[in-house]
């Protein structure tokens, strides 16, 4: 599960490598290209995107095995790139080899305005991995004419013909995830995990059939497969050596096993060769090994994550998005954050669930701040800035769970300048004041939170299924909203300062609240167009919560909303009676989780999560056009070059930087593209 960066969601970890590893080894020569020394992060804007670098902090004082170890897992990351650029929409190859193959190829005139509408569209593509946006789900709409591409198309002898060319300008396939209420969410989506005229229904009475080797330990059935019909017949198409998607899965594979020569013990070389053997077999059984191994490889420098992982683009919650995170440990900001995992178990005491649905014994639970090394697939351009693994509730409990804020990712967010909406949302100074002041550790705290303890709270009742099979559409953002309100039960309780973690709970928890009920009433509503229902999990999570809390708390009118010069403000009036609210949903939100009562997420999503008051939509985004800064950020990655001996072996490896978005976006078609062709 993973936490995106959103806007009003960014925090500030100060991001260096402070502890060096005792080792035997030589360490590597300072590497990092000198481009360094006048870091420029903003490489693009285009839309309503910003681009950013992001730096490898403690790259230096990793010996050269690690660094190899980082160099091969990043390698095996963007081997698989192209997995998640077809798993998104079943024409994206084809649309985006055309596009590429006419920006490298037109002598024409650049200067019109057809043409930058035509390289702004193909940097949207790129930048969502599809021709669908990246958060909204909703089909990018280019700003030129099918006329105009045809004559692009001609000049530059490419082809693009039928369905792929036709769908990048009418109506078919709106939606890459369909999660509207009524209807049939696997035909509307155009994600493509299903083939042609799968349905709901047919997916639910699939699964339904088949058995559970063992209840107790529920395999995560259909997460590395597309569910088709082949005569009328449901089959899966395993993703694996030798089936769908094999040709990158090989080269995933070899990378990896070049991990595993230089991994930095045996628990993370044991872990690795899991992963390789899930990947040549596509067994699920081998899939929980590996996670129950790679959980419980805790030791060393480096961690990763890498394989089909979150549901979040199956809108019935069974397949899993490709993607891959190579994360380097810092250690300073680690040991600082450690109390949190060290007393999950106080959090889940003492929290408001039913003592029914509390963990007995919290295990295995760790949290790291670490500094990306690369990132590809579901992660990238576009990246979380937390992650909590494995997704298996059954491993939670057993054996715990790993969780990762992105520490230079955040810090690259953050420096890159503010957008000045803060201002313009704040109903007086005294909030703006105290946001200033306490802003940033209240977001790092409330992501720590809502990854570390959130996510590892609570637990299933006995018998009762995995959430996609009982709360269905809805299981990702129950999920997460769950785990925000953990975070936000906490972030106003003295237990924080008590823990040494904060001078003064009270402002910091003030911070977290008034940032999360502006956002969730107003601040996201600039993701959207005017008339568009919520859909996408997170955005849904943050409105339902804060809806059901301004209701709830009308009648002692803890939340006041203020009509002011024509603006609308939100000014929580009790923070005390607030927190009592967040506890008794966070109460409902477990007890429906572990009852797996879908009646009442259904009416708690649709009746607090997805319409939008149009007054203050149309409101917000009046207000918003002043400011000039885009609203979504994403990235691109440090190139790792070794460099080798004559003998062929790497000898040290460098860390440049990409010139630009579109640089790393060619190159990546260039080195990466193993999936010539997928039917």
């Amino acid at each position: 599960m993973k936490l995106k960066l959103l806007f009003g969601l960014m925090l500030m970890l100060v991001s260096f490598f402070s502890c060096k590893k005792e080792t035997k080894e030589v360490k590597a020569e300072s590497t990092v290209s000198k481009k360094d020394i006048t870091f420029n992060k903003e490489v693009d804007r285009f839309a309503d995107i910003r681009v950013l670098r992001y730096q490898i902090p403690g790259w230096d004082v990793l010996t050269l095995k690690e660094q190899k170890l980082v160099y091969y897992l990043t390698q095996a990351g963007y081997a698989g790139r192209d997995i998640s650029w077809d798993q998104n929409y079943r024409h994206n190859l084809a649309i985006r080899k055309a596009l590429e193959h006419i920006f490298v190829n037109y002598k024409g005139d650049k200067s019109t305005s057809n043409w930058q509408e035509f390289e702004t569209y193909l940097k949207r593509v790129w930048f969502s991995n599809g021709i669908h946006h990246h958060y909204s789900n909703d089909k990018i709409k280019p700003l030129f004419s099918s006329a105009y591409l045809k004559e692009l198309l001609a000049s530059t002898n490419t082809v693009l013909k039928g369905e792929a060319f036709d769908v990048i300008f009418n109506k078919v396939d709106s939606k890459k995830v369909n999660q509207a209420k009524g209807v049939d969410n696997v035909a509307l989506s155009a994600v493509n995990f299903y083939g042609p005229n799968v349905t709901n229904a047919d997916v639910e009475s699939f699964y339904k059939a088949k058995k559970m080797p063992n209840p107790e330990k529920p395999l995560s059935f259909g997460l590395n497969s597309q569910l088709v019909k082949q005569n009328g017949v449901l089959k899966e198409r395993v993703y694996k050596s030798g089936g769908l998607y094999g040709s990158a899965i090989d080269q995933i594979i070899k990378w990896l096993e070049l991990a595993k020569g230089v991994a930095e013990n045996d628990k993370q070389a044991n872990a690795l060769g899991l992963l390789i053997e899930y990947y040549k077999t596509g067994d699920l059984q081998t899939w929980d090994d590996y996670n129950v191994a790679w959980t419980s490889a805790t030791e060393g420098n480096i961690d990763y994550i890498n394989s089909f992982i979150e549901v979040y683009n199956d809108p019935l919650g069974y397949r899993g998005s490709y993607e891959n995170i190579v994360e380097i440990t810092d250690f300073d900001m680690s040991q600082k954050m450690k109390v949190l995992s060290d007393n999950a178990q106080w959090f889940e005491d003492n929290s408001t669930l039913i003592d029914a649905h509390k963990k007995k014994n919290v295990v295995g639970v760790t949290y790291k701040v670490v500094n990306v090394a690369g990132e590809s697939g579901d992660a990238s351009p576009s990246t979380p800035i937390g992650v909590n693994l494995p997704n298996a509730n059954w491993i939670r409990a057993e054996v715990g769970s790993k969780s990762v804020s992105l520490g230079n990712i955040i810090n690259a967010s953050n420096n890159a300048g503010s957008s000045g909406r803060l201002e313009e949302f704040v109903n007086d100074e005294e909030e703006l004041a105290i946001h200033k002041k306490y802003g940033e550790l209240a977001d790092k705290l409330e992501t720590a939170l809502h990854e570390v303890i959130g996510h590892a709270s609570g637990q299933l009742n006995p018998g009762v299924g995995e959430t996609k099979e009982t709360l269905k559409n809805y299981a990702s953002t129950l999920e997460e909203g769950r785990a925000d309100l953990v975070a936000l039960y906490y972030m106003y309780h003295p237990k924080l300062q008590e823990l040494g973690l904060v001078d003064d709970w009270k402002k910091v928890g003030m911070a977290s609240y008034d940032a999360y009920i502006s956002n969730g009433l107003m601040k996201q509503l600039i993701r959207l167009n005017i008339g568009d229902n919520v859909e996408e999990a997170h955005m849904r999570n943050r409105q339902w919560i804060s809806a059901w809390v301004f209701e709830k708390g009308k009648k002692d009118n803890v939340i006041e909303k203020i009509k002011r010069n024509g603006k609308t403000y939100f000014n929580i009036n009790d923070y005390d009676k607030l927190r009592v609210l967040f506890g008794e949903l966070l109460r409902e939100t477990q007890r429906i989780k572990s009852e797996g009562d879908y009646a009442a997420v259904e009416a708690l999503v649709e009746g607090y999560g997805v319409k939008v008051d149009q007054g203050i939509h149309a409101e917000v985004l009046e207000r918003n056009k002043k400011f000039t800064s885009a609203p979504y950020s994403g990235y691109v990655n440090p190139v790792l070059v070794p460099e080798k001996n004559e003998n062929g072996d790497i000898v040290a490896i460098k860390v440049t930087h990409p010139d630009s978005f579109t640089d790393q976006m060619l190159n990546y078609s260039r080195d990466y593209n193993f999936l010539p062709e997928v039917n």
